[in-house]
């Protein structure tokens, strides 16, 4: 029977219904995310705290994860906690029309994150970055659309391994019985520097995760300065897989060599996942 568009799009739905399917028993009858980093000596001390989350109340939710996949609305985000004392309509309006724009002014009050006073605009809530509501958003793409169960904001007991796990975890997600970690950044790469790229890779040594996403939300380059700083401390080349989406191993991870992944937001945030989840199976497992 030849194909046409409307059995087209009937087998794409029955494949993803499948995938869907098989993903969610696979989820069953695996060990627990928390099973698996105790496996690995990693007991939990805290998770998901939600201290500084921009986040509206649960009847607005699912809007509002829409709304995030858009990233002149994420950039809206950072201006308004910028401004968050007081701000006008073009004071948040560098990365979008005022049109739009003000759109996402009155979608902000309608969900309560802010009020008018004085003629300006205010959040309701002071917080102090965005970076917790990135990663928030990170963990509801992998338990959304991948299915995965996730932790964000994660921080472990210390001294239960060597090396001592530091810092939190930003993501860290179950992975085809495995562990898929990504740190998430929410600033532009001319502020990232190479002690954070340092203290990454430190925490790969902890975590022994099947691959990792060196992850930030940004349509800038990532060839220019993030790529040859994860070359040097790696002391491994790393090759372009597509755009922006980068591919090597870590030699300094105790032989370990799993796979890590640069990428940043262009196209889409789950575009770019597809591509990365979709790379490692062809081209690392397949190839085992």
């Amino acid at each position: 029977m030849p194909l046409t568009n409307n059995n087209l799009k009937e087998t794409l739905d029955y494949y993803r219904a499948e995938i869907r399917r098989l993903r969610q028993v696979i989820k069953d009858l695996s060990p627990s995310l928390e099973a698996l980093l105790r496996n690995r000596g990693l007991k939990l001390f805290k998770k998901e705290t939600g201290d500084d989350l921009l986040l509206p109340d649960k009847s607005y939710l699912n809007s509002y994860y829409r709304m995030l996949h858009k990233y002149s609305f994420r950039l809206f985000l950072r201006d308004v906690i910028k401004f968050q004392k007081g701000f006008t309509l073009m004071d948040v309006a560098r990365y979008a029309t005022p049109e739009v724009t003000s759109d996402y002014i009155t979608y902000l009050k309608k969900i309560g994150l802010i009020k008018a006073s004085k003629g300006y605009f205010q959040l309701i809530k002071p917080v102090k970055s965005f970076g917790e509501t990135l990663e928030w958003f990170l963990a509801e793409i992998l338990k959304r659309e991948f299915l995965m169960e996730a932790f964000w904001g994660v921080r472990f007991k210390k001294g239960s391994v060597p090396p001592s796990p530091e810092g939190d975890y930003d993501v860290i997600a179950k992975f085809n019985c495995s562990i898929l970690y990504v740190e998430v950044k929410s600033s532009p790469p001319k502020q990232i520097y190479q002690k954070e790229i340092k203290a990454f890779i430190k925490r790969l040594k902890s975590l022994v995760p099947e691959l990792s996403i060196f992850f930030m939300d940004t349509e800038l380059r990532m060839k220019d300065k993030i790529v040859p700083m994860f070359e040097e401390e790696t002391g491994t080349p790393f090759q372009r897989i597509k755009k922006e989406i980068f591919y090597g191993v870590s030699n300094s991870c105790e032989n370990l060599k799993k796979p890590i992944f640069i990428m940043n937001s262009s196209d889409s945030i789950i575009n770019n996942l597809e591509t990365v989840f979709s790379w490692y199976h062809r081209k690392l497992v397949v190839t085992k």
